[in-house]
């Protein structure tokens, strides 16, 4: 289901950046820098802090200069105790994704100016967000290579230097290390938050960082996260999928009414026991599965999902996620999104297999273009003739050597101070919340880490926090992680 995604995804980056990729004699500085200083109200205190928008160079081994990454970073500066202020490294997904839709939708001191279930409005802008984290934490938003102004400078260089799994992974922590050195914040309590792809980098990272630059952290929050290399298989993939159906065909009312009248996290606990205990052994057995034996399974998933038990059947129990897209709404004339599956589209005809396009994501690049271009340039002063990415030409990427999850339990075996917080919207079909749930139990087969992992679901989608009320809950979840999280006073890293 996710590679599907991530080349529908590359498409869409290919589509979005054919004029990125002409030849323009625009000169290009990899370390530059605007300072700007504000002041916001959260949590009834008025949080002073500094906005530094600029790009830090990407050094090889010969200490030259081969990449310039743009970076946000705010940096409250009312704090009296700075070595104690935790700082918190941003990135988004894609690959090929700017830092954009975290950056102005979610921690930072600014969001999107939207409905409340996250719609496009006129005129576009944004305004200070109420519920930022900025008051407990430092926050530097991170554009990789290609993506928002970060450019590569040496031609020379390969692009496989950048555009892949572990080159991803080894040029970003070096990156890192750089930062903390160019702002003194090495005696800081560090944290890494990833979106979607971001999740498979901040994953990877924080065995990168502890082994190779010897940064160690304590934090990771992975929001929306992807399978992070841990191998389901073709039968367990679609079993897994049955929880999001479930919970998508719940929002659009489409389930029975034994089941529409209960609210969602009553009807999800029992979806998600009938697809561990029936639907994977069923779909396991195969061929050795009777007539009879499939059709019960089939009434039960149609029941779960809003699709009939013949839809079911004619698929072998085995529907996939693009279809159900397509066919949900089909007697009402609408697709719904991939992303998020509150979005409605239209397509030319109800007829097919998959949505003609991808509803919700239109519908935020909508509203977070010209906000984004508008905050950078006039409110952050950053002065640049080069286009802002919100997509990157990354292609193509190397997908090889994906172990980002064994990664990541490898990195909290070796640490005992980091704990990781997971956080998925109930309507997300690309990263959906059960794959999440699945990536946990087999990040943590022994259960030895149960104390330093917590999931966190929310009534929405991919970027749960464009609505409103998760926009408060889940940077509140954010900010009590942080503060859990946090060692205390002479506690040593020891088991």
């Amino acid at each position: 289901m996710l590679k599907a995604f991530f080349l529908y995804v590359g498409f869409q980056v290919m589509f979005c950046t054919l004029q990125a990729q002409k030849k323009y004699d625009i000169p290009f500085n990899p370390d530059t820098s605007s300072t700007t200083i504000h002041e916001i109200q959260l949590k009834g205190q008025k949080v002073s802090y500094k906005a530094i928008a600029g790009t830090l160079p990407v050094w090889n081994e010969q200490g030259k200069a081969i990449a310039g990454l743009f970076y946000t970073y705010y940096e409250r500066t009312d704090s009296k105790d700075r070595a104690s202020r935790p700082l918190v490294f941003s990135f988004n997904g894609g690959p090929g994704s700017a830092s954009v839709w975290m950056h102005l939708a979610y921690t930072g001191p600014k969001i999107l100016h939207i409905d409340d279930e996250g719609y496009p409005l006129q005129p576009y802008g944004f305004k200070d967000n109420p519920h930022s984290i900025l008051d407990i934490a430092d926050i530097v938003f991170i554009d990789p290579v290609n993506t928002g102004f970060s450019r590569i400078v040496d031609s020379a260089t390969p692009k496989a230097a950048f555009f892949g799994v572990q080159a991803d992974i080894k040029y970003l922590a070096g990156w890192i290390n750089s930062f903390l050195s160019r702002y003194q914040r090495w005696a800081s309590p560090k944290y890494l938050i990833g979106e979607s792809y971001g999740t498979t980098r901040v994953s990877g990272l924080a065995r990168e960082l502890q082994e190779a630059q010897w940064i160690y952290l304590n934090g990771v929050v992975l929001v929306s996260p992807t399978e992070l290399g841990i191998v389901r298989g073709s039968v367990t993939d679609a079993a897994l999928r049955l929880p999001y159906y479930a919970a998508t065909a719940w929002y659009h009312k489409k389930l029975p009414p034994d089941l529409q009248q209960k609210d969602l996290l009553q009807v999800l606990p029992e979806v998600e026991q009938f697809t561990l205990e029936e639907v994977l052994p069923a779909l396991h057995k195969g061929g050795l599965l009777s007539g009879e034996e499939k059709k019960t399974i089939a009434a039960k998933m149609a029941r779960y999902s809003g699709l009939s038990e013949q839809v079911w059947l004619q698929h072998q129990l085995d529907l996939p996620v693009s279809y159900f897209w397509k066919e949900l709404l089909r007697d009402k004339g609408y697709t719904i999104g991939r992303l998020d599956s509150r979005y409605l589209g239209i397509d030319k005809t109800t007829a097919g297999e998959s949505p003609d396009y991808n509803a919700e994501l239109n519908s935020w690049l909508h509203s977070f273009t010209p906000p984004i271009n508008m905050y950078l340039r006039e409110t952050l002063k950053y002065k640049t003739d080069f286009k802002y990415n919100v997509f990157g030409n990354v292609h193509p990427w190397d997908n090889k050597n994906d172990n980002t999850g064994e990664d990541l339990r490898k990195a909290m075996a070796m640490n005992p101070y980091l704990q990781v917080l997971v956080q998925s919207g109930y309507y997300d079909g690309a990263c959906d919340y059960f794959n999440a749930k699945y990536n946990l139990w087999q990040l943590d087969a022994g259960n030895r880490f149960t104390n330093r992992i917590s999931w966190k679901g929310y009534r929405s989608g991919h970027m749960m926090y464009l609505r409103k009320e998760d926009l408060a809950s889940s940077n509140e979840d954010i900010r009590q992680f942080i503060r859990s999280s946090l060692p205390g006073t002479n506690q040593p890293a020891k088991y």
